[in-house]
C-alpha cells in the first residue's frame, strides 16, 4: 500500500468516524474516543506545536493513528463498514469549483478593503477623541499659549 492510499484511508476513517459518533447503534464511550479523536485530528491546535523539531510532527504520525485504530475497534464493525462507504462515496464527489472561486474572491475583496484602509489611516474609521489634535496636546492647551 503506498502512502498516498494510507493517507487516504485515513481522511476517510476520520470522516467515517464523525459520522459513526452520531449513529444511536454505537456505543456511548466508542462515541466519546471517536469526538475526542475527529477534534483532535481535525483540530489546528496540536499537543506538542509542529515547529517543534521532530517531536511537532511526531504527535501527528503517532496519536492521530493509534486514537484511529482504537475507536475503529470499539466501533461495531458493520456500523463503521456502512459508515465508511457512504465517507468513501461522500469523498468522490465532484468538488464544487464555482464554490471554492467564489469563497477566493470574497476573502481577495476583503484583503484589498483591508489594505486600502490601513493605507489612508482608515478613512472614516479613524477614531478621534474630541479636543485632541493629531499631536497629541489639547486644543485647549494650545488656545491658552496663544
Amino acid at each position: 500500500m503506498t502512502w498516498q492510499a494510507r493517507v487516504h484511508g485515513l481522511k476517510r476513517d476520520v470522516v467515517a468516524i464523525a459520522c459513526a459518533v452520531r449513529d444511536p447503534r454505537v456505543p456511548w464511550y466508542a462515541k466519546v474516543v471517536g469526538a475526542c479523536v475527529v477534534a483532535y485530528a481535525l483540530s489546528p491546535i496540536d499537543l506538542i506545536p509542529d515547529f517543534v523539531p521532530v517531536l511537532g510532527y511526531l504527535d501527528d504520525l503517532v496519536l492521530v493513528p493509534l486514537g484511529l485504530v482504537l475507536v475503529l475497534h470499539l466501533i461495531p464493525a458493520d456500523v463503521l463498514a456502512e459508515h465508511r462507504a457512504a465517507a468513501g462515496a461522500a469523498a468522490e464527489r465532484p468538488v464544487s469549483r464555482a464554490g471554492a472561486f467564489a469563497v477566493i474572491g470574497v476573502w481577495i475583496l476583503a484583503a484589498l478593503v483591508l489594505a486600502s484602509r490601513l493605507g489612508d489611516g482608515f478613512g472614516p474609521f479613524t477614531a478621534r477623541a474630541p479636543g485632541i489634535s493629531y499631536s497629541g496636546r489639547s486644543h485647549d492647551h494650545d488656545q491658552q499659549h496663544l
